[in-house]
């Protein structure tokens, strides 16, 4: 019988990522492919933008012609880098889209998973 403690130890057991835990891709494998030539290529695997069904909004920003996406990030979730959250809960692949049209209303959401209030 595998001690699962040791099973855990094992190199190569435990998932690693060079990306931060605030980072869209840091959940996402990395793949190692060799080419013919026996040059290493190292990339990610593909990242599937979740569905708007995962979020759950907690409010509305309405856009303005002095708005940056990454400024919206920062205003409402304390991080400009975290501008791609506000893209995956708002269906968008194309970050700019957000903001290029004033009076475009953006949903402000919690992060993925988190339930909101029901009753609110």
């Amino acid at each position: 019988m595998i001690d699962p403690l040791q099973a855990i130890l094992q190199p190569g057991s435990l998932k690693t990522t060079t990306f931060p835990p605030t980072s869209r891709y840091h959940s996402i494998d990395t793949v190692t492919m060799e080419t013919e030539t026996g040059k290493t290529i190292v990339y990610l695997r593909r990242r599937f933008v979740p569905s708007a069904a995962n979020f759950a909004p907690i409010q509305e920003h309405s856009v303005t012609d002095a708005d940056r996406l990454d400024n919206v990030a920062n205003q409402y979730l304390g991080d400009p880098e975290q501008f791609w959250r506000l893209c995956d809960a708002n269906n968008v692949i194309r970050p700019n889209e957000l903001v290029e049209t004033i009076g475009n209303k953006i949903i402000i959401t919690l992060p993925e998973g988190i339930p909101g209030y029901t009753n609110a």
